[in-house]
């Protein structure tokens, strides 16, 4: 299954829109691009393979693999980036803002059902990081 994330970058954050075989899955909301600095900005646009993962802080969640030089960079549950934020990735259902969302347990339980079915099936989840345009993009 492949993943795409569409991405706009913004002073305050990054949005984004991810896909599922060219249908809207949900939105997303990072940290703003930071040359990839740990903690404090988003991860480099790339193609990174996505694994299920479990804690007891975010039960389940997803994980991305081979982040150069960064680790745990997870999707998970959060509204706001700046505040809850720290590298990893939330989906959203909707956005009111640059970096910020709501409904994310919702739009994540949407995603891990997807996962959870194309692991099912054995198939090996990626998810492709690419920038879009400011004015394609429709949401802000």
């Amino acid at each position: 299954m492949e993943l795409v994330l569409q991405r706009a970058y913004f002073k305050e954050g990054t949005n984004g829109t991810l896909f599922s075989s060219d249908n809207f899955l949900c939105h997303t909301i990072e940290l703003p691009w930071l040359n990839n600095k740990r903690n404090v900005s988003c991860i480099p646009e790339g193609a990174y393979e996505v694994v299920p993962r479990f804690s007891k802080r975010f039960q389940h969640h997803l994980i991305l693999k081979n982040v150069k030089g960064r680790s745990y960079i997870l999707f998970h549950p959060a509204n706001n980036a700046l505040k809850d934020l720290q590298g990893c990735i939330a989906p959203v259902t909707y956005l009111y803002g640059i970096g910020r969302g709501v409904y994310s347990k919702d739009a994540l339980q949407k995603l891990l059902s997807l996962v959870y079915q194309a692991k099912d099936r054995k198939e090996k989840i990626l998810l492709k990081i690419k920038s879009q345009n400011y004015e394609n993009y429709r949401t802000l």
